[in-house]
């Protein structure tokens, strides 16, 4: 009879073989994001998803799309430095407004 095996063990292999992205790069990514850009940029844009090294993160608008474009580099050192995340690439898109 085989061994259990933790749970949290089971789903980081069934995520990086679905995403080469495992559970620990996500909760850093999603929950250091504040301490990784600051509070200000935090509040108008939003990490929503990571994926093999490409983070997708949705701004409230075009002008702070536009901020995190020109920040990217910084971010992604941040992410590094805080969270000990390595992302190759940022994609920025906005928000719809409804």
């Amino acid at each position: 009879m085989a061994e259990p095996v933790p749970i949290t063990a089971s789903l980081d292999g069934i995520m990086k073989s679905l995403r080469g992205t495992d559970r620990i790069q996500i909760g850093g990514v999603f929950g250091k994001w504040p301490d990784a850009v600051g509070e200000n940029v935090a509040a108008h844009v939003r990490p929503v998803r990571l994926d093999q090294g490409v983070l997708t993160v949705e701004a409230d608008d075009s002008a702070w799309a536009t901020q995190v474009k020109f920040l990217s580099g910084t971010i992604t050192a941040r992410l590094a430095e805080v969270a000990n995340v390595q992302v190759s690439r940022i994609d920025v898109r906005v928000a719809r407004t409804r």
